[in-house]
């Protein structure tokens, strides 16, 4: 059965708010949290320098990463009860790489409202201004913190053509450029770092000459990473080799003969056969 939002029932509104600057804040989200009868918030503290600012005097309840998984039986009360409420983060988009998905999965599931406001979100200037192509892209959001893990992923992603969007800290921020490289290549890359800030900086370039100028870097970073622009071919790869190259960077036996039947254009059970052939079973 489908269902629409604005029929008339409270609603859990998600309002961006300025990742940066107050001044970023829309007239819209400004009513929105004036008229909710209560503000749900990742960090409080942070919260009511926002509120204070535009002199907004609501509620604020927490919803972080740490409680998400109750805090919706609150906004489900309120609702119950007649009320519209909002969610807003630190900065930036509810839900997106923040806390909110799932209070809008269990809104959503009990038949109320929920409306997103457009607004603040980082990704969006860092592409547009990176001058690498914004027509199709990946927003992948941060990678995994753990190195092991995060090189899987770049792995995946590595043949990608479109443009792809992470977002880092500046903990990581060099790791990650580096291990990027090491896998993906030395491809054209933009980061932009503390967008819409009184210190907001962007490096273009190669990820070689970025990690020069990367000295200390200090600040929320989103690294805009150019697509695979090699078209890879595998007519001269033997296909029980390219199964162990594959393997051999962590994938299982049966990702990689799927991947490679892709990659070689073949049907599957062929190349599974073939492997079970010579190998003598799957590990």
């Amino acid at each position: 059965m489908s269902q629409k939002s604005y029929d008339g029932k409270p609603t859990l509104y998600l309002v961006p708010t300025p990742i940066g600057n107050l001044a970023d804040m829309t007239y819209r989200g400004v009513d929105t949290l004036k008229n909710s009868e209560v503000i749900f918030s990742e960090d409080t503290r942070e919260s009511k320098k926002l509120l204070d600012y535009y002199g907004i005097k609501k509620k604020l309840i927490p919803c972080h990463k740490f409680n998400e998984d109750d805090v919706y039986l609150k906004v489900l009360d309120y609702l119950n009860q007649g009320f519209d409420v909002s969610i807003i983060t630190d900065r930036g988009t509810p839900s997106i790489s923040d806390p909110g998905y799932v209070s809008v999965y269990k809104v959503i599931s009990s038949g109320f409202n929920v409306v997103c406001l457009p607004g603040a979100t980082a990704f969006t200037p860092a592409i547009v201004n990176s001058g690498l192509n914004p027509n199709k892209f990946l927003f992948y959001g941060f990678l995994n913190s753990k190195k092991s893990a995060k090189k899987k992923e770049l792995e995946d992603l590595k043949l990608l053509e479109y443009t792809i969007i992470f977002y880092e800290s500046p903990f990581r921020v060099i790791e990650t450029l580096e291990l990027i490289k090491d896998i993906m290549g030395n491809r054209q890359v933009s980061i932009s770092r503390e967008i819409s800030k009184k210190h907001e900086e962007v490096y273009r370039g190669s990820i070689d000459d970025i990690l020069d100028e990367l000295i200390e870097p200090k600040g929320e970073f989103v690294i805009v990473l150019d697509g695979n622009k090699e078209k890879e071919s595998y007519d001269d790869l033997d296909i029980i080799d390219h199964i162990n190259k594959l393997i051999k960077t962590g994938m299982r036996d049966k990702d990689a003969i799927k991947e490679v039947a892709k990659l070689h254009n073949l049907p599957k059970s062929e190349v599974y056969k073939e492997y079970i052939d010579k190998k003598g079973g799957l590990s």
